[in-house]
């Protein structure tokens, strides 16, 4: 019997460095990216049902959904937790039964207890038995994977067709899970392990043809938290994958994460080149090598992080890289280290977050244990940049904050920020990629032109003298990287203004820091008089 199944994604934070929201309206996308896992789900359950999305970072839930389904299936990550459970309250109240599932409900399933099915850990490895329960019409379902052991060679390709490509910056597919790493703040390794599994060239080219047949040309991501985990495999499918490219004029940009020992591998960057992955995402977290060894991030210890991060331009890759405060190991410094590595990298997008607890991860129970835990507000929404440092830090909070407000502060002035972009970009050697031909201007890539044109001189004037200078002196000595660079500049329209906003609620907390640190002293005056 075919089932009626509302797939609806739950609302990110829109407080976050990856909203992108400037980047996204100039590109006329709705948010960053479709929810590949619900897609992958749709695939996953038996294919006589019916399926409709609704993705409300795009669009609204409406009534009229909720009433044409027979069961709705949500759930997402830490930051679509407030929403999720706003799903949940929504499908309780409409008497429709909703079955949550995803990295935070797998995490901490007794926050989504309201829920009639709980689906939780990899979904190839349970998903028999969700349809067998509900078949048997059973309700209140708890199902948990075994850890580790969903065979990925079985997923199939994602359905694609529930989604309208259009209304996001980029898409996503999926080569392999885990990380071989053991970082103690991460919640990766707790979720798929730390032996990675990939899937065969055959079923990655699959779900790019698949990709490829609903008209999306551009950017695609590689979601995977280490592309890398498994070089044997991604180096047997890497040819394979430029080859496809080639044969279809390279209609694709690739995005991915890796850790910064990618750098070491020439070949693999050579090779990562040639299949065209522009940008990079690493996560370095600290320049400080005490705060790497103590957080068991030990790869990027034993190396200059600048010459490794330059290693990566020179093969015309661009990176993207992450950065934490907040840790126990920090010193007075902590800000101006920061600074002067980002400046001696010349990353341009530096997300950086304040230290955060994540459910379930080595560090949240070593915190547990030393009594220094503190607990998520109920609207938490997994803001790490305001609402980050769920403990009790060793140095004090009011410093943290302050550091955290320098390094923004200075990375992201406007003239730091596109100095930065030029150094790059007169850095990236992109490569010559055979059979890519001259690529056709489309309609949508000409209106974000256009858009950025205006955002560049007329909305931020301020920007227009940065903004030239770099187009011109990149036009002029590196055209091949011109993109790269206008890409780097668009992120600016997000990121500078967010970075803004970020520091008035740190000064904000700090603000009432100080209060709270008078109030103290006076009434320990009194209290001595």
């Amino acid at each position: 019997m075919s089932v009626k199944v509302l797939l609806v994604f739950p609302r990110f934070n829109e407080n976050s460095f990856w909203s992108l929201k400037a980047a996204c309206q100039v590109h006329g996308a709705q948010c960053p990216a479709p929810p590949l896992g619900l897609i992958t789900l749709a695939a996953l359950l038996p294919q006589e049902w019916t399926f409709r999305l609704v993705d409300r970072n795009v669009g609204k839930l409406k009534p009229a959904d909720l009433a044409w389904a027979d069961l709705v299936m949500t759930g997402g990550m830490l930051p679509q937790r407030v929403d999720t459970l706003e799903v949940i309250r929504l499908c309780r109240e409409a008497g429709r039964p909703v079955a949550v599932g995803g990295p935070d409900p797998t995490s901490c399933e007794e926050i989504y207890a309201a829920a009639d099915f709980l689906v939780l850990g990899e979904a190839e490895g349970i998903i028999h038995e969700f349809v067998a329960a509900w078949d048997r019409g059973e309700r209140g379902a708890r199902l948990r994977a075994e850890k580790f052991t969903a065979d990925v060679t079985t997923s199939p390709v994602p359905r694609f067709d529930l989604i309208d490509p259009h209304n996001y910056l980029y898409v996503g597919v999926q080569f392999s899970r885990g990380c071989p790493f053991n970082c103690e703040f991460c919640d990766i390794i707790e979720l798929y392990g730390r032996v990675p599994r990939s899937k065969t060239n055959e079923q990655m080219l699959a779900e790019l043809q698949a990709l490829y047949d609903t008209g999306h040309r551009g950017h695609v991501d590689f979601v995977d938290d280490n592309l890398i985990g498994n070089k044997r495999a991604l180096k047997r499918f890497l040819p394979v994958l430029e080859q496809w490219q080639a044969e279809r004029g390279f209609p694709f940009m690739f995005s991915t994460e890796a850790s910064i020992n990618l750098s070491d591998d020439a070949e693999l960057l050579r090779m990562l080149a040639r299949a065209n992955f522009f940008v990079i995402f690493v996560g370095i977290e600290s320049p400080d090598t005490d705060t790497l060894i103590s957080a068991r991030k030990k790869q990027n210890t034993r190396r200059s992080l600048a010459e490794s991060v330059h290693r990566i331009y020179a093969a015309g890759i661009f990176v993207i890289a992450g950065f934490i405060v907040g840790f126990d190991t920090e010193k007075s410094g902590v800000a101006e280290g920061m600074v002067d590595c980002i400046e001696a990298t010349s990353i341009a997008a530096c997300m950086v977050g304040l230290l955060t607890a994540l459910p379930n991860t080595q560090l949240t129970r070593r915190l547990e244990r030393e009594g220094r835990l503190l607990p998520f507000a109920d609207d938490f929404s997994g803001d790490q940049c305001t609402a980050g440092i769920n403990f009790v830090p060793k140095r004090p909070r009011r410093d943290i904050l302050d550091d955290y407000r320098k390094i923004l502060a200075e990375v992201y002035s406007p003239q730091a920020y596109f100095d930065r972009v030029r150094t790059v970009s007169l850095a990236l050697r992109r490569p010559t990629l055979a059979g890519a031909g001259a690529r056709k201007i489309r309609w949508r890539d000409a209106r974000a032109l256009m858009r950025i044109m205006v955002q560049m001189n007329i909305r931020r004037p301020q920007l227009r003298r940065l903004f030239w200078r770099n187009l011109s002196e990149v036009a002029k000595r590196n055209p091949a990287a011109l993109e790269a660079c206008l890409i780097q500049m668009v992120l600016y329209l997000h990121l500078g203004p967010f970075a803004q906003y970020v520091q008035r609620e740190l000064a904000r907390q700090v603000a009432g820091l100080d209060e709270e640190s008078a109030v103290i002293v006076e009434k320990v005056a009194i209290a001595a008089v």
